[in-house]
């Protein structure tokens, strides 16, 4: 029989949601099949059931996942000494990084969160919803600082989000583009609109 090994670093479970990442973001998550998700970590459909209860389960760890390490960074670069405008580069680049690295898993965070099963659901709306006040509360912290322009900050959270979503266009394309070279440019192109 069959065994998962997993890469350095990791477990058997985080195999597993890797998998089953890849295979919600390319098939979808409701014509995703258990048995698909045990094929592609290269074991039979039972063996799996020794590590994950279900496919919703998987959903679960993968949105978490993602919004854990997104809250993790936030909360590293609020209490960070710079002024906001670096504070605000450094949750770029990690947004950035996420979608380049871990596109996968942002992507399922990003568009398959609707089938996740109450109370899950609610608590993942209430993570994003938490995410999003505290990145527009960094920016009202710059505007009052007099380090940013006097924009809205919902809106400048809106576009920085939405833009670095649209990486899933690059993704699917890789143009000729250097990683530095788009990650330096989006930053720039962001930043300057808020630069006071």
């Amino acid at each position: 029989m069959a065994k998962i090994k997993p890469a350095k670093n990791s477990s058997k479970k985080d195999v597993i949601i890797t998998k089953a990442a890849t295979l919600f973001r390319t098939r979808g998550f409701n014509a995703t099949s258990m048995r698909e998700i045990a094929a592609a970590v290269g074991v039979e459909a039972p063996s799996l059931y020794n590590h994950i209860g279900s496919k919703s389960e998987l959903l679960q760890a993968v949105c978490f996942k993602v919004a854990d390490e997104f809250t993790t960074q936030l909360t590293a670069a609020e209490n960070n000494k710079q002024d906001t405008l670096a504070k605000i580069e450094t949750v770029i680049r990690f947004h950035i990084k996420m979608m380049l690295d871990e596109f996968d898993e942002v992507y399922v965070a990003n568009r398959d969160w609707k089938h996740l099963p109450e109370p899950f659901l609610n608590n993942f709306l209430q993570q994003r919803r938490s995410y999003e006040k505290r990145l527009a509360a960094l920016i009202e912290e710059g505007i009052k600082k007099k380090e940013l322009k006097n924009i809205n900050p919902y809106v400048a959270v809106l576009t920085m989000l939405s833009a670095v979503r649209g990486l899933e266009l690059w993704q699917r394309h890789k143009k000729n583009i250097s990683i530095q070279t788009l990650e330096d440019d989006m930053v720039n192109h962001l930043l300057n609109g808020m630069k006071k």
